[in-house]
């Protein structure tokens, strides 16, 4: 299942590692910027997390996992696009919920994928990750909105940076089983 659609990983790791390269190109960025940023992030790693879903469901594997983290990426998008005047402590708590919500998920896949590839650490890494940023921001909301820039942006490009790691196994291994098929 999620070999077919290590198209769309390697695509969220790009994305993502743009985003992050974005922050710190403008480190002064406001806030609103800020939550257009994110709001526009969420939203199309959502969207790629539902086409990976879909890709998914017609192979019959475990794509559930995929459909909600779809699912929460898009509303969590429209979220920050519907109320961009959200509060600093607001959009933390947002952004924290999400990274703690997509990361139990990711390590849950990890888990599940141990059996069928190889380096599936790095999905779980990426989970772990994703749940510290999470509580990071949780336990200290009050940083300055440049320390949660650069947090973020270091955040965004280490997933990146694992997800086309990972995209790319997964590339190698459905290669593999196409090519003994």
């Amino acid at each position: 299942m999620i070999t077919l659609s290590w198209s769309a990983l390697a695509l969220r790791g790009v994305l993502a590692i743009i985003f992050g390269v974005l922050l710190f190109i403008w480190p002064g960025i406001s806030l609103f910027v800020l939550v257009l940023f994110f709001g526009a992030h969420a939203l199309i790693d959502g969207v790629l997390a539902l086409v990976a879903a879909f890709r998914g469901s017609r192979s019959g594997g475990r794509w559930w996992a995929m459909l909600i983290e779809g699912i929460l990426g898009v509303a969590t998008g429209i979220i920050a696009f519907t109320w961009p005047g959200l509060t600093t402590l607001v959009l933390l708590y947002v952004i924290a919920f999400w990274a703690i919500v997509i990361g139990i998920f990711e390590i849950a896949a990890a888990i599940r994928l141990r059996k069928e590839i190889e380096g599936e650490w790095l999905l779980a890494l990426r989970g772990v990750l994703a749940v510290l940023f999470g509580v990071v921001l949780i336990i200290n909301p009050g940083a300055g909105a440049l320390a949660v820039v650069w947090t973020i942006g270091v955040f965004s490009i280490a997933l990146g940076v694992l997800e086309l790691v990972l995209a790319m196994r997964l590339r190698g291994h459905h290669q593999r089983r196409v090519a003994t098929a």
